[in-house]
């Protein structure tokens, strides 16, 4: 029993003087000395296997830059310590063995155990927080904290969602906006970079270059996510893409100065491309509008008007109308339109208003401060000069260079016709006309000859094929172009010079009249003389169907829109009244007045208002040329009146009488009577 029992307690080994002595000694000397035996501390000393659930973390979480707090694990020991201080054991080999399976039960477990997933709602407010601090930082100090630009942009790449994406893209925008200078930044090269400076010059380049160097990884950002479909942008959010395109927008209207601005319109141009039309697209066409209508020196505009016309071109002008609309906010050479005093000069004021010679002679000044301010005034007088010749002749060209895009443009689409973008194009023809070289009127007039042919051959194809249910898809508006082509052919004149329109240019109109005076009978029957797409409201066809409704194709904040109405009173107006074209004769102004008045009985109330305040002003200037048309004592002619002449020679107007104003005074309106009555009274007290 003795070896057995001294077999079984090997693992609690007694010292070794103590086993020595217990081979040479019977049982019971073996079990008097057990109270010698250190057990505790053999116990204590033995390793002990612990699985890695068990392992104490001294290491502290962390928390990424998505918001998530991590665990860090431990780092593996290089060699694994022995098992036992008293080297390998049989029996721990044993054990080894038997725990092998266990260990594996326990890595299987830690695969299958993850993080807990944070809720969406706090990462997102985790995000902002996290933004706003940063965002903070480098507004208090931008030179310190421009890392932070960098955290911003990788919440934009590494973002666990879209919204956290698109508050760092907006957070960027934000904060480029307050940090940009008010000045361009050129980029250093390296023999720059080598040349010797001070402290803070080298600091304020770093700065600037680190800002720079940011700025265009940002910009370089929103042109991937607003222009997708290529590669692995196919997938990109649409509400990231809006986000993107808005944060372009505002950065242009924000700092047109700054650096990458040709990018940031490349952002918008593409944008304007596509012919469907959303809320952003019409964000890039407001900032369009808006960017034109601010510029002053013309280099923005220039840039922009480049791109859109090299844009409108490749997609061989199949773009949305509206785009065109957004040359009526370019401010092309409008400040140099005004003409100079030939009897006064206009003096410069000073800054603190007018002072005399004797109140500038009280001021005491010791001989020092004279001559400083003597040299200050002459250095502001140079810098004053150098920058007005350099802006004014900067601005003069851009203009001039933007100018000829924009009628290049225009005069690619006359010679296209397309439909939808006729109206656009003669718009901006009527109000830039007076711009237009006077060497192009000759062949600008047969171009809107050819479209008012095209004008009325459309309106009697639409008279003849009512029946036809494609029409109203296919339908132009003839009268609208008619008259546009009218009034731009008018301002070409009316915009030069009256004694070089008079003398040198000799450009036949009548064409022109002889057409405005055929369509005032179809103009005073048409339902849509007042019609404005902005403010007008029209219901649909009951009977019509989706397919064959009219959809409206002009932008409802379009600038510059004028009704029927309003362009026919501006083609009459030229036709009867403006000196440009020379007086009018007679023959003329008598049939123009006797078929307006018959027209305004078929006008609405307003219309019809309108036009009898412009037979008014006819009256205050042509009165005895018109007033037999009032009186049948003083009547000239002879014969039977014409009417439906479609010349104004054809009509024998003196031969009738304008029987309309009877009529007129019983007008349910009386703002008409009232109007028709002053007509009458103009007549009688200027004959």
């Amino acid at each position: 029993m003795a070896p057995g029992q001294s077999a079984k307690r090997r693992r609690l080994s007694p010292p070794d003087d103590a086993v020595k002595s217990s081979k040479g000694s019977s049982n019971g000397d073996f079990y008097s000395r057990a109270a010698e035996w250190d057990l505790e501390q053999d116990y204590e000393r033995r390793p002990r296997k612990t699985s890695k659930k068990d392992k104490e973390q001294t290491r502290l979480p962390i928390k990424t830059s998505e918001g998530i707090v991590r665990k860090v694990e431990e780092p593996e020991p290089a060699a694994e310590e022995s098992d036992s201080f008293l080297g390998t054991d049989s029996d721990d080999e044993v054990d080894d063995g038997a725990s092998e399976d266990s260990w594996g039960e326990v890595d299987e477990e830690d695969d299958k155990e993850t993080e807990p997933e944070v809720p969406l709602k706090i990462r997102i407010v985790q995000a902002k927080e996290e933004l706003a601090r940063v965002a903070s930082a480098i507004n208090e100090d931008p030179e310190e904290n421009i890392s932070g630009f960098k955290v911003m942009a990788e919440m934009v790449e590494n973002g666990s969602h879209v919204i956290i994406k698109k508050l760092a893209l907006a957070s960027q925008a934000a904060v480029y906006k307050d940090v940009i200078p008010g000045y361009r930044i050129r980029p250093l090269s390296d023999a720059d970079m080598s040349v010797k400076v001070s402290k803070d010059v080298r600091k304020l380049r770093t700065f600037e270059q680190s800002l720079l160097s940011g700025y265009k990884s940002y910009v370089q950002t929103l042109a991937t996510f607003a222009k997708p479909g290529k590669g692995d942008n196919k997938t990109v959010d649409s509400g990231l893409k809006s986000v993107a395109i808005n944060c372009a927008c505002s950065l242009l209207l924000a700092v047109p100065h700054f650096n990458f601005r040709l990018e940031l319109l490349k952002i918008i141009v593409n944008r304007l491309a596509k012919r469907q039309v959303d809320a952003d697209f019409v964000k890039c066409r407001e900032t369009l509008e808006e960017v034109f209508s601010r510029d002053e020196d013309g280099i923005v505009s220039l840039e922009a008007v480049r791109l859109l016309s090299k844009m409108m071109k490749a997609k061989e002008y199949r773009v949305h109308e509206s785009i065109l609309d957004t040359f009526l906010y370019l401010r092309l050479l409008r400040e140099f339109s005004a003409k100079g005093s030939t009897d006064r000069i206009d003096r410069e004021t000073e800054e603190n208003g007018f002072r005399s010679k004797k109140q500038k002679k009280r001021e005491f000044r010791t001989k020092r401060e004279r001559k400083l301010d003597k040299e200050r005034k002459a250095v502001e007088k140079d810098m004053k000069e150098a920058d007005a010749l350099v802006s004014h002749e900067e601005r003069e060209k851009n203009q001039a260079e933007t100018l000829k895009l924009v009628f290049a443009t225009y005069f690619r689409i006359l010679k296209l016709r397309s439909p939808n973008l006729m109206g656009p194009v003669l718009e901006g023809l009527a109000k830039y006309a007076h711009l237009i070289n006077q060497d192009f009127f000759g062949d600008l007039l047969e171009a809107l000859k050819d479209l008012i042919g095209h004008a009325d051959e459309a309106e009697e194809e639409e008279n003849s094929d009512t029946e036809d249910t494609n029409a109203n898809s296919t339908k132009r508006d003839s009268h609208r172009e008619a008259l546009l082509c009218t009034v731009t052919a008018f301002a070409l004149l009316e915009g030069q010079d009256v004694s070089k329109a008079a003398a040198t240019l000799h450009l036949d109109l009548s064409f022109f009249i002889k057409h405005l005076y055929r369509s005032l009978y179809t103009l005073s029957t048409n339902p849509d003389v007042e019609y404005n797409p902005a403010k007008s409201l029209r219901l649909p066809d009951p009977n019509s169907t989706e397919e064959d409704a009219p959809k409206p194709t002009r932008s409802k904040n379009k600038i510059n829109f004028q009704t029927p109405t309003v362009l026919l009173l501006r083609c009459l107006q030229s036709a009867l009244l403006s000196r440009a074209h020379g007086t009018a004769p007679p023959l003329r102004v008598a049939s123009f007045a006797k078929r307006l008045a018959t027209s305004s009985l078929q006008l609405p109330e307003k219309s019809a208002i309108a036009t009898l305040a412009l037979l008014k002003q006819v009256a205050k200037f042509h009165a005895r040329r018109i007033a037999p048309l009032w009186d049948t004592d003083e009547r000239k002619g002879d014969g039977v009146f014409n009417p439906y002449s479609p010349d104004v020679e054809g009509t024998n107007v003196f031969a009738g009488t304008v029987w309309e104003g009877e009529l007129l005074r019983h007008h349910y309106c009386p703002q008409v009577r009232d109007a028709a009555l002053d007509m009458e009274k103009m007549i009688s007290t200027r004959k």
